[in-house]
């Protein structure tokens, strides 16, 4: 299987449960660094390098406002990287899956 660039880095970023953690907090949007760090029994350093990896995967953005900086997540990147690999490792749920929204829009 061919992954395209930076779907290596979704997989990897994916793989530590503070990371999941972070990206699950951020699902109700976005967080200050110190409202993130506050969930999580680890120092400040250890929560950027989290968010470090995690923006370098392309799944969490940042902006600064004032002194703070703020982190978002990107749905699309984790959605479109995680597709991608089911459709190349289960082609066929891709087709089941289109044949159940055909039959769930035509009994609409």
């Amino acid at each position: 299987m061919r992954e395209t660039p930076g779907t290596t880095d979704v997989f990897k970023a994916l793989a530590d449960p503070t990371r999941r953690q972070i990206l699950q907090d951020l699902r109700d949007g976005e967080l200050a660094v110190g409202e993130i760090g506050a969930n999580f029994p680890i120092s400040g350093p250890s929560i950027s390098r989290h968010l470090s990896v995690l923006k370098g995967a392309g799944l969490v953005t940042e902006r600064r406002d004032a002194n703070r900086i703020l982190y978002s997540l990107v749905e699309d990147r984790l959605a479109l990287s995680l597709g991608e690999f089911l459709s190349t490792v289960c082609p066929e749920q891709m087709v089941i899956r289109s044949i159940r929204n055909h039959r769930t829009k035509a009994t609409s």
